[in-house]
């Protein structure tokens, strides 16, 4: 296969976790190349994303790694066999690369959770609510790019419609749903919103009161992205510089107990939607 310009998130996902497999296995780039009769530069490329590798190849290279995990090896040749151009791609070139490695990672996600602190997740926030954040950047955007921005998280909530469904939590605090980014009105859509999704058997918002005792943890806002197994899984946090993606073990389980330590403290869905129902009345 040619030489890929530049990998997408998945494919270097993919060449990743060939990688990772390659070392748990003690073998260096040109003992995995002689294995499969192929040359050290292939190897590189093929870790690295640039390179396509087939699905027969992914379990040719899994059993010369003597993986002995066949649910991860078949997530991975999942992963080859899906070559469809995504819508983000229009983005491509217009967007940071972040913003389409972020919708393709969705996508193919086999489950999402977020957790937010003052803001509303993006998959929630009405047109009106992602024009007030990302208006309120510094340097300011060109109004093009603006448009484009908050065109691109509109078209992200294809994960809460398409079939088969992808089940999505929220967890977000009940600052995120005072805080009036927009006007009062754009406030009060954007929590009639909230619920009006909230309705789907296959989303479950969570809100974590003011009220509550104990908790100081305000810094670990995140964006979960469950992978076909739990060692594909992602996280996406945004921070001062940028967007970072953390997919190591260790750190993907320090995620897993956040989430489900913020799950366990916040109101039940039921509650949740009877504080949000409270909310919209006061603004």
């Amino acid at each position: 296969m040619p030489r890929r310009q530049q990998a997408t998130a998945r494919q270097e996902r993919l060449g990743a976790e060939l990688r990772k497999l390659r070392e748990a296995a003690g073998l260096k780039g040109r003992d995995a190349a002689a294995l499969l009769g192929t040359d050290s530069a292939q190897v590189s490329q093929i870790e690295a994303g640039l390179a396509g590798v087939s699905e027969a190849r992914v379990r040719r290279i899994a059993a010369h790694y003597a993986c002995t995990n066949p649910e991860l090896v078949d997530a991975l040749t999942a992963m080859t066999a899906d070559r469809t151009r995504g819508w983000w791609e229009e983005y491509r070139g217009r967007l940071p690369t972040s913003f389409l490695d972020l919708s393709e990672l969705e996508y193919y996600a086999a489950y999402r959770w977020d957790v937010e602190f003052l803001h509303v997740p993006g998959l929630l926030q009405t047109e009106d609510c992602a024009r007030a954040l990302f208006s309120s950047r510094v340097p300011e955007l060109p109004e093009d790019e603006l448009k484009l921005r908050v065109q691109h998280r509109m078209q992200r909530r294809v994960i809460l419609e398409k079939s088969p469904v992808v089940p999505y939590q929220a967890v977000v605090h009940e600052a995120a749903l005072r805080m009036m980014v927009s006007s009062r009105a754009a406030s009060q859509a954007q929590l009639a919103r909230i619920l009006e999704l909230s309705e789907a058997d296959h989303i479950t918002v969570r809100v974590i009161p003011f009220n509550l005792e104990h908790f100081a943890d305000l810094g670990s806002a995140m964006v979960y992205a469950g992978g076909a197994v739990p060692k594909l899984d992602t996280v996406v946090r945004d921070g001062p510089h940028g967007t970072i993606f953390i997919d190591s073990e260790a750190q993907l389980e320090v995620f897993r107990t956040h989430f489900r330590r913020v799950e366990t403290v916040s109101l039940n869905p039921s509650q949740s939607r009877a504080l949000i129902h409270r909310l919209a009345k006061e603004v």
